[in-house]
This record gives C-alpha cells, structure tokens and sequence, in this order.
C-alpha cells in the first residue's frame, strides 16, 4: 500500500470509531502522509457569553486535524504536548477549518504544526503539538491463518 492510500485507511478507520469529533459536527476534507484537514461549523452550543466561539472547540478542532495527521503512518500516536495561540475570533455560522502539517518525526516523537482558519481565510488560531507513538497499529491485523 503506497503512503497516500495508508494515510487514507488510517484515516478511515479512526473516523469510524470517533464519537467526539462527529459528534461535534467536524467533517474530515482530506488526508495525505503527515497531513489532515478538518471543518467544523461553529454552532449556537459552541458560543460562549461573549457571542463568540469558545476557545475549547477551536483547541478541540485544532487537536482532532492534529491527531488524524500524526496517525497517518500506522503507528498508534498520541498527544504528548499542546500549546494554542487564538488569533481572531469564530462567530456563530462561521466554517472554521484546521489544517494539520508534520514538521519533524524522529523515533516515537513529532512535531506537527496546526492553523485554524474562518471561512475568510482569517487565521483564528494557531497550534503547536507533540506526539508521542505508542505500541500498537491504527489499522486492525488480520490474524495468520491457523492452518498455515
């Protein structure tokens, strides 16, 4: 299986299994080796008293890009370290979209940059996390046959 084709069926099997980013309305746009982007609209249960988006579900957006790109590999991956910096404001309605790059992967940590953009193309936030791999495949082994 060539990397593209990888990332996409790790992608694939996450999504499947990720309650807390459908659940908030995130739509996975695309996935390639080390990269993923993410949507999300900002709905009325996400703004906060002062009729904006809460920081929590730009970090929560900004987080799920960064995991779905630092599992395009097949290595169970994990975030070891988040640090966020908002930018501009979402307001209700706005498409916000996350966009997860892979700056360093060196043994079982990463480096991965996330920029989370409105509909505008306005930067709200910027975010910085670090992986950590840990034991285990993203994509589910099919166990040897018994009677090989």
């Amino acid at each position: 299986m060539d990397a593209h084709a990888l990332a996409r069926a790790c992608a694939e099997a996450m999504w499947a299994e990720d309650s807390a980013s459908r659940g908030l309305g995130m739509r996975l746009l695309a996935v390639a080796p080390g990269c993923a982007d993410l949507a999300m609209t900002v709905t009325e249960t996400m703004v906060n008293g002062h009729r904006i988006c809460h920081g929590g579900f730009i970090f929560t957006l900004a987080d799920s890009a960064f995991a779905y790109a630092c599992n395009t590999h097949d290595q169970r991956t994990v975030a070891q370290h988040c640090a966020v910096t908002f930018l501009a404001p979402g307001s209700l309605g706005d498409v916000l979209t996350a966009r997860a790059v892979e700056r360093q992967r060196v043994g079982r940590s990463g480096i991965y940059d996330i920029t989370v953009t409105r509909q505008d193309g306005a930067v709200i936030a910027e975010f910085r996390g670090h992986s950590r791999t840990i034991e285990g495949a993203v994509l589910p082994r099919v166990a040897a046959d018994a009677s090989s």
